[in-house]
């Protein structure tokens, strides 16, 4: 599924929110920081983040997208993951890891979040973003059949739905501290995304 959406997408195409993420990534992640961006896409914000002086490893299952990313020309190192296997990165390999609207498409969130976790060093930091199912997203998708239909295609490629509360939960469980989930985009009471740092727990 993963390659046949890279593959429909127009060369160039600008992600939603690109701005808007990129910032976070940027204020996440200093100079000489080993940075892994997993599920790094065309790698926009990779390439941010190399510029910036940070030492940057694009990870992604998709060879399209991984592909596309190399096109940029960016000091980015790039790693092909094999979906629902180990990451090839020893333990505690990065300072950051960076995951921008990754987490709702993966099909075993545990192991997902162990890997991440497992392949942080210990004090390290994580930023995540993910769209958020707030209040009038979930109150929308009860009056509405069709905007549910929608939000919840059987077939579609968003796996899981995520709010700040159960974000913030979810990551307390894995062995994060300080997390911080925010929400921001759309207008109050209906955010389009959750921006999410935290912590790898040093024990």
């Amino acid at each position: 599924m993963h390659e046949e959406i890279w593959r429909s997408l127009p060369p160039g195409a600008v992600a939603p929110d690109l701005e808007r993420r990129a910032r976070f990534a940027l204020s996440l992640v200093r100079p000489g920081e080993r940075v892994l961006d997993v599920g790094c896409g065309d790698g926009a914000i990779a390439a941010r983040l190399a510029a910036a002086g940070a030492l940057v490893t694009g990870a992604d299952v998709a060879g399209e997208a991984l592909r596309r990313a190399g096109g940029r020309g960016a000091a980015v190192e790039l790693v092909r993951l094999e979906e629902g296997e180990p990451w090839p990165f020893a333990d505690g390999a990065f300072d950051v890891v960076w995951a921008s609207e990754v987490i709702e498409h993966v099909a075993d969130t545990a192991a997902w979040l162990s890997e991440l976790r497992r392949a942080l060093a210990p004090g390290g930091r994580i930023g995540l973003t993910t769209p958020d199912t707030g209040p009038l997203t979930l109150a929308a998708m009860a009056l509405s059949p069709g905007f549910a239909a929608r939000r919840l295609d059987p077939v579609g490629d968003h796996l899981h739905f995520y709010n700040a509360r159960s974000l913030r939960a979810l990551l307390a469980d894995f062995g994060f501290e300080r997390v911080d989930v925010r929400r921001a985009g759309g207008v109050p009471g209906a955010r389009t995304t959750l921006l999410a740092s935290a912590v790898r727990r040093r024990f």
